[in-house]
């Protein structure tokens, strides 16, 4: 039994209204909406087919069909296409670029709300957040016990990092209290790379007691900062709840358990999925994440000059509007280009 045209044409007509309705779709109904040039019988006969060769799956003997997850997959991959966006929604897409245009992470973290406004989805923007391209606010040293202390950096753009450092030396808080000032002063308003040797030098030489700790101290901040971290924002958390397809509320409490966990929003969003362009399209079970099995999740990467700058991931059921989707991050990205 082959996929041939005509079957691939009912498929993609029962995806589009099932998206659309969240109801099972019958053959009448497609005869009815779509000029397939064929009758409601010819084409219960198609479905009956779709349906053995796992594309679609009769919820109820009497009912109509719904897309399997096979049948999502190839709708994905080969039938669906690129809508067009209305005017208004491109014009309010454009003034959130332009507005954030200077400011990269913002830009991503600003788009990822109004996306989610636009197309009633959750949305999670990751981004790159490096402190070495920030500016330092203010340096805390806290003490852990048995010479363990705590390196925290507060920048400018809100992030913070932290290190852990071991020393020789016995600094009690109040002396850590101290030397956290001091470097504060001398170190507020620059950013990592401005750490060269004659600064630190001058630093050693203002606490001259505490030099060998400072040095300890140089080098973790310079690991650390190297590490890559990533900023996570999440928009429209619960307008899941707008979906039948999460009315039973421990299926709902489950999502938004799943949501406030960080390690494993970055993990769903970096799963392999059907790639399109730019763009990663996982489809239920191909979630690495358990509680994400009822999900899709639509993600769409943005580089400046090939180097990742962050993502914005839609996600929503399995019964997302991926053409919708996809033809925003599309225009999106023409947007990013020019930028």
């Amino acid at each position: 039994m082959e996929l041939n045209e005509r079957k691939l044409n009912i498929l993609k007509a029962i995806v589009k209204d099932y998206i659309e309705t969240a109801e099972a779709v019958g053959s009448r109904t497609i005869s009815k909406k779509h000029d397939l040039g064929v009758s409601a019988a010819t084409i219960r006969n198609e479905m009956a087919d779709l349906e053995e060769l796992g594309y679609l799956i009769q919820p109820h003997t009497s009912a109509g069909r719904v897309p399997s997850e096979k049948g999502y997959k190839l709708y994905v991959d080969l039938l669906m296409s690129q809508n067009e966006l209305r005017d208004d929604e491109k014009l309010l897409i454009e003034q959130c670029l332009e507005k954030n245009v200077n400011h990269i992470k913002d830009l991503i973290h600003e788009t990822s709300k109004l996306l989610s406004q636009l197309t009633n989805y959750t949305t999670v923007a990751v981004t790159k957040s490096l402190v070495n391209q920030s500016v330092i606010k203010h340096i805390q040293l806290v003490g852990m016990g048995d010479n363990k202390i705590l390196l925290i950096v507060v920048t400018d753009k809100g992030d913070i990092k932290n290190a852990n450092l071991l020393t020789n030396i016995n600094l009690d808080q109040s002396k850590l209290n101290l030397i956290s000032d001091n470097l504060t002063n001398k170190l507020s308003g620059k950013s990592i790379t401005e750490l060269d040797n004659r600064l630190i030098a001058f630093i050693k030489y203002e606490i001259s007691e505490y030099s060998a700790f400072i040095d300890e101290l140089v080098n973790a901040l310079n690991f650390n900062i190297s590490e890559e971290d990533l900023s996570v924002s999440l928009n429209g958390a619960t307008n899941i709840f707008s979906y039948p397809e999460f009315n039973d509320i421990i299926k709902a409490k489950s999502f938004l358990n799943m949501l406030e966990k960080k390690e494993t929003i970055t993990s769903m969003v970096r799963s392999k999925g059907i790639q399109k362009d730019n763009i990663n399209i996982i489809i239920g079970s191909d979630n690495d994440c358990e509680l994400a099995k009822d999900c899709s999740i639509v993600t769409a990467t943005y580089n400046i000059d090939k180097d990742l700058v962050g993502r914005i991931s839609f996600i929503g059921p399995t019964r997302m509007d991926y053409a919708r989707i996809y033809s925003i991050v599309n225009y999106m990205s023409l947007l990013f280009n020019k930028k």
